[in-house]
């Protein structure tokens, strides 16, 4: 009975401490950025974040009545810009994928007087908001950007 009881407990703790993975607002995980390396050359390929994300309604991408969009935010510079999702996703309930977002709106270097050729640390923060205007939580890069600028 006592072992029934602790076993009980041990149980219904785990439950209540289990966080839904579905909310009203999109919750967005970090997952890469590649490359990590770039320059201002034409040549040079634009960083492509990927992120994890999950909405419990499923209104998010873009469809022909409403646009779910993607805030970005350069930390180094204080680049601020926004895009529309860069597909249409399926909208379901308890959805979840993998986005890419291109960053190049944001990939602007520190000018650095005296020294044209120099390498900035970039870290950028991320937020989506779905068409019903629910903003995600926001996340920050762990990974550098290494951006050589001229």
């Amino acid at each position: 009975m006592r072992y029934t009881l602790i076993l009980a407990i041990v149980i219904l703790v785990f439950t209540a401490c289990k966080k839904d993975k579905f909310t009203t607002e999109p919750q967005i995980k970090y997952k890469s950025i590649n490359p990590n390396a770039v320059d201002l050359l034409p040549t040079s390929v634009v960083p492509v974040l990927t992120i994890s994300i999950t909405d419990a309604e499923g209104d998010i991408g873009i469809t022909t009545k409403d646009t779910a969009w993607i805030y970005m935010k350069n930390i180094l510079t204080g680049t601020f810009d926004s895009l529309p999702f860069p597909k249409e996703l399926p909208s379901k309930k308890n959805f979840q994928a993998d986005v890419d977002i291109t960053i190049s709106k944001v990939l602007k270097c520190k000018s650095q007087p005296g020294n044209p050729l120099h390498t900035d640390i970039l870290f950028f923060e991320v937020y989506v908001k779905d068409f019903a205007k629910n903003k995600s939580n926001v996340i920050t890069t762990t990974d550098p950007v290494y951006f050589t600028c001229f």
